[in-house]
């Protein structure tokens, strides 16, 4: 009894955490949309939007069967932030790393591991997913 109510508080805690490192980036992503002298607006606003369509995705029942996929997509999505911001952030500008954009990067991290603890306690059969 007492291993299972600590699956499930791990399976919460994880879940809490993809939750909020998600709303963190997605919400620090309209934030940068929302700047007048933003160039990249556009890009940013469909990066928040697709940081909050995945996480619903993720959460809901109605997409439980496909759970596994968005995972993974959720994850190659942030892979693809975190990279493009190297591109075309603050290390593209040849100026000192901006403490807004590496404090997102560093929460998109813990976001992708966060989704690799998921996928790791589903193999491990820990929880079942809704």
């Amino acid at each position: 009894m007492q291993q299972v109510s600590q699956a499930k508080m791990q399976f919460l805690a994880v879940v809490i955490g993809i939750t909020l490192t998600t709303l963190i980036t997605g919400g620090a992503h309209l934030y940068l949309a929302m700047q007048p002298d933003e160039d990249l607006r556009f890009w940013f606003l469909l990066n928040g939007l697709g940081y909050l369509g995945l996480l619903f995705m993720f959460l809901l029942p109605r997409f439980a069967r496909a759970h596994s996929l968005i995972r993974w997509i959720f994850i190659g999505y942030t892979l693809l932030t975190i990279v493009l911001w190297f591109f075309l952030g603050s290390p593209s500008e040849g100026w000192p790393w901006d403490p807004f954009d590496t404090t997102v990067k560093t929460v998109e991290v813990i976001l992708v591991i966060l989704l690799c603890l998921d996928f790791r306690q589903y193999v491990a059969g820990a929880y079942k997913r809704r």
